[in-house]
């Protein structure tokens, strides 16, 4: 839906509304969007081989290890020439135990939701060279090692199992398990659109528990949609809670793999409430658990007893907007106590806390946000993290150590996400800026480039044969002395004196930018062809946008779409004054929540 809207409006400016003008080479929709003429060669599913400096990549149906030291291909792990694997169509996700004796791979992979899939998985055993089938039929989920590799734990059919890899035994773990009723080792769509979880069970590190959540969305309204199909529509229901209504009602439980019992973890007596994050500790048989009120201003991280289910309040906060939830918690192996990032300084910062629940140390601090924990060396207590340091355009990559000491790693401006070696001795550099495609390269921990993987050269001479125009920042100042940031792309020889027609792309939801220094696919090629036809385009962030800090994200809170709505008419009015813009042709676009 979202591509035939781009596609009309697209159609509607160039034949109706188009002003003439020149370009090197003109850009078609069919370059864009069918022959895909602008897409960037990428390195998908990086992931870190369990053992030595090396990660592998999965390319056309084979698992490649490559060399971090190099970036030479060592070998081919395994493909689906093998033939063991000659009856497996595809190998859509993969993945190995902790010394890489077994592999897991899935096929059939089909959606649910935006991040959960169904589908068929297999393990591989690379010392017997035996293919064994998970139990199900394109119905298995989220399959995963036991930290000894002897055992899966899976979700089918919204129950849970243990599947022994030795003797072959299915254990069930749950039994009532129903579609459109209870949940288990997933989540229900709230949870999974708008928390970001999809899986609902850990393994504890000893490999002795699994604590998994139990969700009765029984209470939940259904919301119905329609499929067109190619005769008849089909009608396709799920629990969508909307505003006010009953939300799922969620346990934690733990099971003991050897007694082959479930205990519930205590989350109080509250049932109107999250549970947005289970961690296990390296404490045995010590889980901590994310509590969340249904406001969202209070989060309590709950230190609980496997064994027994009682629970006790770690670390309390409170907010007065919301607490935002983030993946950045990561619990030391040495027992020392947990990273962890808050708001609370109304910046997003790192902290690092011991078993007790006090603070050690405030590792980072100012009037900036980062992004993300990337990783976590504890041999040499460091910290890696991308940062918003340098501008809430910009991702960059820091380092800090468990003492406070800070780095910065990655000298280049744009956007930098990382896949770093297991020893934290190298990483991948995945970087790209507004007007260059994206670059993969080896770094060192230091930030030395070792080698380029991919640079998609060619997609860069093809934007300078095209006339590609360059995307500008600007910044300006609305009546509420507001500062706000925006970027702009201009036809290419703009004639002086001569007034231009606007096209406004905007989304605006909450933390999420849209003027970020990083390359922009299929809509920068669209906006491109929009400029040689002889339109400005421009999207600003408004307030409630992210990498700011808390109160320009936050201030729209309970009032969403005020400050939205205001600072882009505002936008809307500072271009109007800029003396190479037609004021009465400005025109808007968005979807979702710029919609």
């Amino acid at each position: 839906m979202k591509l035939f809207s781009r596609l009309l409006i697209a159609f509607v400016f160039v034949t109706v509304f188009a002003p003439a003008a020149s370009a090197q080479k003109p850009v078609a929709l069919t370059d864009i969007w069918v022959n895909y003429v602008f897409y960037p060669k990428s390195i998908y599913d990086i992931q870190n081989f369990p053992v030595d400096q090396s990660y592998t990549v999965l390319e056309k149906n084979k698992i490649n290890l490559y060399n971090y030291k190099n970036g030479k291909m060592e070998k081919t792990i395994i493909g689906l020439d093998h033939p063991k694997l000659k009856d497996i169509g595809s190998i859509d996700e993969y993945s190995f135990n902790s010394d890489a004796t077994l592999l897991l791979i899935g096929t059939n992979i089909e959606s649910i939701y935006r991040h959960s899939v169904k589908g068929d998985y297999y393990v591989y055993n690379f010392k017997s060279e035996s293919l064994t089938k998970i139990p199900g039929d394109g119905n298995v989920r989220l399959p995963d090692f036991s930290p000894d590799g002897k055992k899966v734990a899976f979700v089918r059919d919204n129950n849970m199992y243990v599947f022994d890899m030795t003797s072959g035994k299915e254990t069930a773990i749950s039994t009532d398990g129903e579609w459109n009723k209870i949940i288990y080792g997933t989540m229900d769509w709230v949870y999974e659109e708008e928390f970001g979880i999809t899986k609902g069970f850990e393994w504890s590190p000893d490999g002795k528990y699994i604590a998994y959540y139990r969700m009765d969305e029984s209470k939940v309204k259904e919301f119905t949609l329609t499929y067109h199909g190619e005769l008849y529509p089909e009608e396709y229901r799920y629990k969508y809670p909307k505003a006010g209504e009953d939300n799922s009602l969620v346990d934690v439980f733990v099971y003991d793999v050897a007694a082959g019992k479930s205990v519930k973890m205590d989350a109080g007596a509250e049932t109107d409430q999250y549970i947005p994050r289970i961690y296990w500790t390296y404490q045995p048989g010590k889980l901590v658990m994310f509590r969340m009120n249904r406001l969202q201003n209070h989060l309590d991280l709950l230190l609980s007893d496997a064994s027994t289910g009682a629970s006790s309040v770690l670390l309390a906060e409170d907010n007065k907007y919301y607490v935002d939830i983030f993946d950045n918690t990561k619990f030391l192996k040495d027992g020392s106590g947990f990273i962890f990032t808050s708001e609370k300084s109304g910046y997003n910062h790192i902290y690092y806390y011991g078993m007790d629940g006090k603070l050690k140390k405030q590792l980072t601090s100012g009037n900036w946000d980062i992004a993300e924990v990337s990783g976590i060396d504890e041999a040499n207590k460091m910290v890696y993290y991308i940062s918003f340091e340098d501008g809430p355009m910009n991702k960059m990559l820091y380092s800090v150590s468990f003492d406070g000491t800070k780095k910065k790693i990655t000298s280049t401006l744009g956007s930098h996400s990382v896949t770093f070696s297991s020893d934290f001795a190298y990483y991948i550099d995945h970087w790209s800026d507004a007007n260059t495609a994206p670059k993969y390269s080896i770094c060192n921990n230091k930030g030395k480039e070792q080698l380029v993987l991919e640079d998609n050269a060619d997609l860069n001479e093809k934007m300078k044969e095209y006339g590609f125009s360059k995307e500008e920042f600007f910044s300006f100042k609305t009546s509420e002395n507001v500062e706000l940031n925006g970027w702009m792309i201009k036809p290419a020889n703009m004639e002086k004196g001569k007034k231009y027609p606007v096209f406004m792309y905007m989304y605006g939801g909450p933390g999420v930018n849209t003027v970020e220094n990083s390359f922009g696919y299929f809509d920068f090629a669209w906006f491109q062809m929009l400029a040689q036809k002889g339109y400005i385009v421009v999207s600003v962030d408004n307030r409630g946008t992210g990498g700011r800090g808390e109160e320009f994200k936050k201030c729209t809170y309970m009032q969403l779409g005020k400050h939205e709505v205001a600072d882009q008419i505002e936008a809307a009015k500072y271009l109007g004054s800029l003396d190479y813009v037609d004021k009465s042709r400005i025109g808007v676009f968005g979807w979702s929540f710029g919609g």
